[in-house]
């Protein structure tokens, strides 16, 4: 293996076993801040070695014992002169010397889901929501302060300077790292929430890279998200998130082609979506609605977006999707978040069930929204709605306006490849 392989290995193998390396560090060092700082420590050991003895069978545990080790040297030397205060204390109160403590047994306990522990630990309401979301997207599948930026639609210095405040105020606060008591839970849920579906999110369509989809990022907010429904079973919304992500996750294998491009959700094979998840995410919206029904509570949310999700699980081809449905829910929603990219997926609905006129009026509308300046998925739309339109020129410019936002290069290849198709005078292709 070449070094540019094995930088390309460590690389991924940092994606997938970062959340739960940091994790593990910060139960021993009960400082998230430092905890990411010696996980980083074990990675640059893996870029030192691993090009020179070769990519270890297992690399997640190589990683994990190797930072453990230095969590361990770290923790002894914090405490050695607390250490010898309380020795002292004791040979004077007793005349004899306190035992030494196992420290690395007390580190190997088996103390349940520590990835689960660093999210409501990074979640805590000492917090702004901004914050709590932004550090927990850092410490879980490293992501980086672009990616997070990009998923936030703010400026990559403003998601650094919260990370590093974030991390600065828990240590300052002392926070213990722990799932909360019930009593605490819900506080710190909605943080938590968001959380989960924004990594989910980014390994759905990868904001950067040269990969449409990032499994591993997906396979963790589903697990978390499934998790938390044990630990909140009577929250409508937890129920919902976990509804939405089975929903969304059952289309993975259809999603990306032979060579890995990506294939938009009018186009895919629907035979290839896992019909395991879809009644699993069905299931879950059930008790979703359920229990709103039960407390009298309009749906919130990740419900409403987990019933939109339905809508095309239930549609067994592309034709028979309840479009006005969707555009109904994604009204609801909108009313419920203010949210202008629910009004561009509300755009596309009433395209689809109206026709492209009525949704390029409502883009149109909101097209000078500043949060949408920079999101590519604005000006996609637009040209595919112009396109559909026969303005072939002004869709044109679109696609190439949305290639040039876009960070992941099979976007980017899709997205030129119907600039081309418009610069010809033709429709892109479905």
């Amino acid at each position: 293996m070449t070094v540019t392989e094995t930088h390309r290995a460590i690389d991924a193998v940092w994606r997938i076993e970062s959340a739960r390396v940091i994790a593990g560090l910060a139960r021993i060092v009960r400082d998230v801040g430092r905890a990411e700082e010696l996980a980083q420590d074990a990675l640059v050991a893996a870029l030192e070695q691993w090009p020179e003895q070769g990519v270890p069978k297992n690399p997640g545990a190589w990683l994990m014992a190797t930072a453990k080790h230095r969590a361990i040297d770290h923790v002894r030397r914090e405490q050695v002169l607390a250490r010898k205060v309380q020795q002292l204390g004791h040979e004077i109160e007793t005349g004899g010397a306190a035992p030494e403590p196992d420290i690395d047994a007390a580190l190997d306990d088996d103390i349940g889901d520590d990835v689960l522990r660093l999210v409501f630990t990074a979640c805590h309401p000492v917090l702004s929501t901004e914050a709590q979301v932004a550090l927990t997207l850092r410490m879980l599948g490293g992501l980086t302060t672009k990616e997070i930026a990009r998923a936030f639609l703010v400026g990559e210095s403003t998601i650094q300077q919260r990370v590093v405040r974030a991390k600065r105020t828990l240590a300052d606060a002392k926070i213990p790292f722990e799932i909360p008591p019930a009593a605490q839970r819900a506080e710190r849920l909605a943080a938590v929430l968001e959380v989960i579906y924004l990594i989910f999110n980014e390994g759905y369509s990868a904001t950067a890279g040269d990969d449409w989809l990032r499994p591993a990022l997906c396979d963790e907010a589903l697990r978390l998200g499934r998790v938390l429904a044990g630990l909140a079973p009577r929250d409508a919304e937890v129920h919902g998130l976990v509804a939405l992500l089975e929903i969304q996750a059952s289309r993975a294998k259809a999603r990306t082609g032979a060579n890995g491009e990506p294939i938009l959700l009018l186009e895919q094979n629907r035979s290839q979506w896992d019909q395991m998840l879809i009644r699993r995410g069905l299931a879950a919206l059930g008790k979703a609605e359920t229990l709103d029904r039960e407390t009298g509570q309009k749906a919130g949310p990740y419900t409403l977006q987990a019933a939109i999700a339905a809508c095309h699980a239930r549609a067994r081809v592309a034709q028979d999707t309840d479009w006005a449905r969707i555009a109904a829910l994604y009204a609801d929603l909108a009313d419920l978040t203010g949210s202008p990219i629910v009004e561009l997926n509300r755009a596309v609905a009433l395209s689809m069930a109206f026709g492209p006129d009525v949704g390029l009026r409502l883009i149109d509308m909101i097209a000078d929204e500043p949060s949408l300046k920079a999101y590519h998925l604005l000006p996609a739309v637009r040209g595919d709605l112009l396109a559909k339109l026969g303005r072939y020129q002004e869709a044109h410019a679109e696609f190439e306006r949305a290639a040039a936002l876009t960070g992941n290069a099979r976007e980017q290849a899709l997205l030129r490849d119907r600039a081309e198709a418009c610069a010809r005078g033709e429709a892109p292709e479905r």
